[in-house]
């Protein structure tokens, strides 16, 4: 979050709807950082994070929501919702939208998932997508993701959904 926002407790998440970061407004929440496991309740705030995300999004085509929240190493937290095209390629996802967001907010080099969140609106099975868990390898090859599957929500980590990813060191 911007500057002043004071110290959180390991438990707490403080979300304002914009959030100053430089000159720009973004939504942005802040949570306890650390490198442990993630406790219950910051994944449950999390997940709650990624569904106040969805009811923002605009889908006028498939009238099916998606929120996505990203937690990064550094405490912060930004969100994001599907965003549809009448040329549906075009489309983005609620979680691409929060790591764009993360990275016009800070630069790309600040930005260093720990956990990712995706909900919808239905309570239906919806993992990341293919392009949506490259993007989120590019920032977090380690990140931990918490998405609706089956069964309820449903952990993996990046690793486990991507095997063997395309990244920089390919390009080497």
């Amino acid at each position: 979050m911007g500057s002043g926002s004071g110290e959180l407790h390991a438990t707490q998440t403080a979300c304002h709807p914009l959030s100053r970061v430089g000159s720009m407004l973004y939504p942005v929440c802040s949570m306890s950082a650390n490198t442990t496991e993630l406790t219950s309740t910051q994944r449950e705030e999390l997940i709650a994070t990624a569904k106040r995300a969805y009811e923002h999004a605009y889908v006028p085509y498939s009238n099916f929501r998606v929120g996505a929240a990203i937690l990064l190493e550094n405490g912060q937290v930004f969100s994001g919702c599907n965003v549809e095209n009448a040329s549906f390629g075009l489309t983005n996802c609620a979680e691409r939208t929060a790591i764009f967001t993360a990275v016009s907010a800070l630069g790309a080099k600040q930005v260093r998932i720990r956990a990712v969140a995706v909900v919808n609106d239905r309570d239906v099975a919806c993992s990341p997508c293919g392009a949506c868990r490259q993007v989120m390898s590019e920032f977090g090859a380690s990140a931990d993701v918490f998405y609706l599957g089956p069964k309820g929500i449903q952990h993996s980590s990046m690793r486990e959904l991507l095997p063997n990813c395309f990244g920089s060191e390919s390009l080497a």
